[in-house]
């Protein structure tokens, strides 16, 4: 038996150190946490994307009293812009959560369903989407959704 070591690869700068585009999407993500429906957990996410045209998507998390039947803001974003916009990849995404205190400090990472979604998409289009991940302490910059699920699961696994 041998140890297999898996590393990924990520960027961490400050918000203004981003190309304009990505700034204007990830204030919009933090923007789209005041559209989120939180009632139960009171912890706001919010999601916006930028598709390949240059269109942007946002969407915040959607709680239930039956749990499961909630959505995640990155979820509710893709599958927006994917019942629009069909035809165009996401290239970029942004997340941004705030509790009762406010921003959260360090990034918020997407969930394993989210992951396993943005890479469906990552499948889909054969183009990576850029993953940028707000705190107030900064940004993690993730060129693609594998950096985040390494041992992933995609169409090509069945065949």
């Amino acid at each position: 038996m041998k140890t297999l070591d898996i590393h990924i690869k990520m960027n961490f700068c400050q918000l203004d150190e981003l190309p304009e585009e990505d700034q204007r999407l990830v204030k919009a993500a933090v923007g789209a946490t005041d559209n989120a429906y939180a009632r139960y957990s009171h912890f706001h996410v919010g999601a916006a994307l930028r598709l390949a045209d240059g269109r942007e998507v946002i969407g915040a998390n959607q709680e239930n009293a039956a749990f499961p039947s909630g959505l995640c803001a990155e979820r509710s974003a893709i599958f927006a812009a994917q019942s629009q916009y069909p035809d165009q990849p996401i290239v970029a995404l942004a997340i941004a959560a705030r509790n009762a205190a406010g921003l959260l400090e360090q990034p918020v990472t997407p969930c394993g369903a989210c992951r396993q979604v943005i890479l469906e998409m990552e499948d889909r289009y054969q183009r990576s989407v850029r993953i940028l991940l707000y705190g107030t302490a900064g940004v993690y910059v993730i060129s693609s959704v594998k950096d985040l699920l390494p041992l992933s699961f995609v169409d090509a696994n069945m065949h």
